[in-house]
C-alpha cells in the first residue's frame, strides 16, 4: 500500500488540518482522543466567515483513533503503558497526517511524528 495523505481522506474534507492545532492527547477506553482546533475551509458545511478580527473559520473538534492498540513516537522509548505514552505527548501545530498502511497512521507535528495502529480516524466537530 501507498502512504496517502489526509487530505485524500473523506473525514477530513473541508478541513485545513496542517492549519489546526492539536490542544490535548487521551485514551477512554480503546479509544484515542485528540481534542483541537480545526480550521475549515469555504467548501465545509458548516464554515462560517470569520469576523473581521479573526483571520479564518476555527472549530473546536475531536479527532478519534478507534480501537488504538498501540503507539510510538519518533525518537523516544516506546516502554510502559499507552496511557502514559498518551499523557506524555504534547500540543502544537499540525504538519500532517499519513495512512502508512491499513489501520497505521503516522502525525506529524510541533509534538513529535506519532505512530498510530488504530480503526479509521474520525473527525468531530464540537457544539458551539
Amino acid at each position: 500500500m501507498n502512504e496517502i495523505n489526509w487530505t485524500a481522506l473523506r473525514e477530513f474534507a473541508g478541513v485545513d488540518l496542517e492549519a489546526s492545532y492539536v490542544l490535548s492527547w487521551s485514551m477512554a477506553g480503546e479509544l484515542l482522543l485528540l481534542d483541537l482546533d480545526v480550521q475549515l475551509k469555504p467548501d465545509h458545511p458548516i464554515y462560517e466567515v470569520p469576523r473581521p478580527s479573526q483571520k479564518a473559520c476555527i472549530r473546536a473538534a475531536t479527532i478519534e483513533f478507534p480501537y488504538c492498540e498501540s503507539m510510538a513516537v519518533e525518537g523516544r522509548d516506546s516502554e510502559g503503558s499507552l496511557g502514559a505514552l498518551v499523557k506524555s505527548l504534547g500540543s502544537g501545530r499540525i504538519d500532517g497526517l499519513s495512512v502508512v498502511a491499513d489501520g497505521q497512521y503516522e502525525l506529524r507535528g510541533e509534538f513529535g511524528n506519532v505512530q498510530i495502529n488504530a480503526e479509521r480516524p474520525l473527525l468531530r466537530l464540537k457544539e458551539l
